[in-house]
C-alpha cells in the first residue's frame, strides 16, 4: 500500500468529517510531509506522540475556516508508484492560479513549490493540495 496516499486521504476525510485531529502511525517521511503542510498553512500542527504499546503516532491538528469548512479542499496525488513525475526548479508553475501548492521530494528534503524554487532545487512532485 502507498503510505503517502493513505495519509493524504485520511487528512482530507477527517476534515470533511469535522474532526479536529488526525492520528496516524509515525514515520519520519510522514512527519516531514506534515511539517511541510504546517509551514504552508494547511494544517495547524504536527507532533510525534507515544501511542498504545510504545508505538509512536503522528498527531496532526487540522485548520477550519471561519465558515466551518476544512482548510484543505482537495488533494491530488501526482507521482505514483506506477508513474513517477519529476520537475526542475524552472518547470514549477503556480497550482490552481496560485491558490494551491505542490509538494516535492528533493535531495535537500521535502519542500513546497515556492520554497523549492527559492532553493533552486527540483525533484519528485508528490502531490498538489488546495
Amino acid at each position: 500500500m502507498d503510505i503517502l496516499s493513505n495519509m493524504l486521504i485520511q487528512i482530507k476525510n477527517a476534515g470533511y468529517a469535522s474532526h479536529n485531529v488526525v492520528v496516524l502511525p509515525y514515520s519520519k517521511f510522514k512527519h516531514s510531509i506534515a511539517t511541510c503542510l504546517v509551514s504552508a498553512g494547511y494544517v495547524k500542527s504536527a507532533s510525534k506522540k507515544t501511542g498504545k504499546g510504545d508505538k509512536d503516532v503522528l498527531e496532526i491538528e487540522l485548520i477550519k475556516q471561519e465558515n466551518g469548512t476544512p482548510r484543505i479542499s482537495d488533494i491530488k496525488r501526482i507521482s505514483k508508484s506506477s508513474v513517477r513525475v519529476y520537475a526542475g526548479a524552472k518547470d514549477l508553475r503556480p497550482t490552481r492560479n496560485g491558490f494551491g501548492t505542490k509538494v516535492l521530494s528533493t535531495p535537500k528534503g521535502i519542500f513546497v513549490d515556492k520554497d523549492a524554487k527559492k532553493e533552486l532545487v527540483g525533484g519528485e512532485v508528490l502531490f498538489e493540495i488546495w
